[in-house]
């Protein structure tokens, strides 16, 4: 059925314009995977229709919260027409996530499904083929894996914050240690400049030490000159030597000093 059979909103036509296109991609992408032999381009291929196909359920899903909201303003035939056609795309996304499926199968990849919760199948337990099915279970089918896609969304959002928060948390933890570090290396700075100020301060101190004990030296040859004339006054007063040290000579004795006077008196007694 083509839109231009329809009588559509404004919205519900330019949504309904780009699942068309993404359809378009995903048949040409389809077509194109067949060509490709290489594993990894094969893989690296599904991944770019896994996304067209993520895009192409939420417009489908703004598709239908639209359809609901217009219910009241069309007519019921018109809003019987744009249910069918939503089931149509539904019908058709399916198909190309069967497709996916059994490509990914065979290229052995065994990660969470997108489209079909794992390793559920996508009507139940046993696999139905989209052409098979009803107007209802393709509708189920859509919405479960809908729902299954969200949940699926939802928990790699809280995988990426996670790892964010672990990320901030390590950067934070880094600029403190890196900010630690500088203060480290200027302590170091520091405590260098002090011991080369200390070690010549102690050569200084080290030098006046040594001009000290030569002082000290010097004065105590004196004082021990000095002691040993004294020692030496006291226990010989009149040795030989002492006459030859200023203020050691004994004194001249009594008897002498007596005679002379006695001889000057009578020198003058005979004049």
């Amino acid at each position: 059925m083509d839109a231009s059979d329809l009588s559509m909103s404004p919205e519900l036509e330019l949504i309904d314009g780009q699942i068309q296109d993404i359809f378009r991609a995903l048949k040409n992408g389809f077509q194109k995977l067949d060509k490709i032999k290489d594993a990894g381009r094969q893989s690296k291929q599904l991944e770019e229709l896994t996304g067209k196909m993520r895009e192409c359920k939420r417009l489908i899903k703004e598709f239908d919260r639209i359809l609901k909201e217009e219910e009241g303003k069309t007519s019921p035939d018109v809003h019987r027409q744009l249910n069918e056609k939503k089931q149509s795309m539904i019908k058709e996304l399916n198909n190309y996530v069967a497709q996916r499926k059994m490509y990914t199968s065979n290229l052995g990849n065994k990660r969470v499904e997108l489209f079909d919760g794992g390793n559920e199948p996508i009507a139940g337990e046993n696999v139905q083929m989209a052409s098979s099915m009803s107007n209802q279970q393709l509708m189920d089918t859509g919405k479960k894996t809908l729902d299954q896609t969200d949940q699926t969304i939802e928990r790699s959002k809280l995988v990426v914050e996670q790892t964010i928060e672990v990320g901030a948390q390590t950067a934070t933890t880094m600029k403190g240690q890196t900010e630690q570090m500088g203060r480290i290396v200027n302590e170091l700075d520091t405590i260098s400049f002090s011991i080369k100020k200390a070690t010549q301060l102690v050569k200084e101190i080290g030098r006046q030490v040594a001009t000290d004990k030569c002082i000290m030296m010097f004065l105590l040859l004196i004082v021990v000159g000095v002691i040993a004339i004294v020692i030496v006054k006291i226990v010989n007063p009149n040795h030989k030597n002492n006459s030859d040290i200023p203020g050691l000579a004994p004194p001249a004795p009594t008897s002498r000093r007596l005679l002379s006077s006695s001889t000057a008196n009578r020198g003058l007694l005979y004049y």
